[in-house]
């Protein structure tokens, strides 16, 4: 392995492919980094673009110049995007939403003003580079209108180089996957997991949903810690216990509604889904979870879908299987 990628560890096969672009100098108009969350597709695509960069002969042993422009994302020929909310009349980005103080109640989204941007930044010269660079992070966030509008950027990409980030390629339209070349990134081995988190200074012992929600990815686990770690004391004791009393279940609700906002509820639900099935295996218990899931989605108040849910999922109130 080049010395490039020496920190984007194992993803043998796509470092092999993407060490191939380089050393030949044949590079795709336009790639898809697929796979799961946090295992490595977005260091894997800075470091190919600095590579990119670096040039012929120059790119194997990589660039600390280039490394942190990117990084910092003030290099004149690159264009990262990613899902945006639409606040207060204007687009905030999926990673400053939290410090913005956004509501994070629906998804975010790759929007149309954001693929034309794009388009017109591979459509001019690049300024330091032989390439415009662009990253979508996120692509399977796109909208019906900016995805067909990126068909119509990548049918005709000049000498740009588009890298598609995408944790769920099945949902992008089958004529935008057959312009990339794929990438494909696998989720790693436990052992591996281990080593990568072992220096973490927040490191201990996590409960075993955490593990599991994690899936192979170590980006996925540290993220899922952050959101345990955030959980207003009592609320997931609360949630595991199944409280019979229904006062204690409508305060349940209500500290959980007023305390965490809508993308952490979400994770909420997916932990206590999981729970709840590793302790009781229980198919009504998960349906009606999942009728949950779609009210938080929607726009039924919070804390009235979490009083609902809390008072069947407990047996209180017998609702619908």
């Amino acid at each position: 392995m080049a010395e490039l990628f020496a920190d984007l560890r194992g993803q043998p096969q796509a470092v092999a492919l993407l060490e191939a672009s380089l050393e030949r100098q044949r590079l795709a108009p336009a790639y898809l980094f697929a796979g799961p969350d946090g295992v490595g597709r977005r260091l894997a695509a800075l470091r190919f673009l600095e590579g990119v960069l670096a040039g012929p002969g120059a790119w194997a042993a990589g660039s600390p110049p280039l490394r942190r422009r990117l990084e910092q994302g003030n290099h004149p020929d690159l264009l990262w995007i990613e899902p945006t909310y639409s606040h207060q009349g204007r687009l905030v980005a999926a990673s400053a939403a939290v410090a913005e103080g956004v509501s994070r109640r629906s998804p975010p989204q790759i929007r149309l003003d954001q693929i034309r941007e794009l388009s017109r930044f591979v459509a001019r010269r690049p300024v330091q580079g032989n390439h415009c660079l662009v990253v979508l992070e996120g692509a399977e966030a796109m909208a019906e209108a900016a995805a067909n509008a990126l068909l119509k950027t990548l049918e005709e990409p000049g000498e740009g180089v588009v890298i598609l980030i995408c944790a769920a390629p099945d949902q992008l339209l089958s004529t935008i996957r057959s312009r990339c070349q794929r990438i494909r990134f696998g989720r790693l081995e436990p052992a591996l997991m281990a080593e990568l988190l072992a220096d973490d200074p927040e490191l201990g012992p996590d409960p075993s949903e955490l593990v599991e929600l994690a899936a192979g990815s170590p980006g996925a686990l540290l993220r899922h810690r952050q959101q345990w770690q955030a959980l207003p004391e009592g609320v997931a004791a609360g949630l595991l216990a199944l409280p019979a009393d229904p006062l204690a279940a409508l305060a349940l609700a209500r500290d959980l509604s007023e305390a965490l906002d809508g993308e952490q509820q979400l994770w909420l639900l997916n932990w206590w889904q999981l729970a709840l099935w590793r302790r009781h295996g229980r198919v009504d218990q998960m349906r009606r979870l999942e009728r949950l899931r779609q009210h938080l989605l929607s726009f039924v108040q919070p804390r009235l879908a979490w009083e609902v849910a809390l008072l069947e999922v407990a047996g209180v109130v017998r609702g619908q299987a």
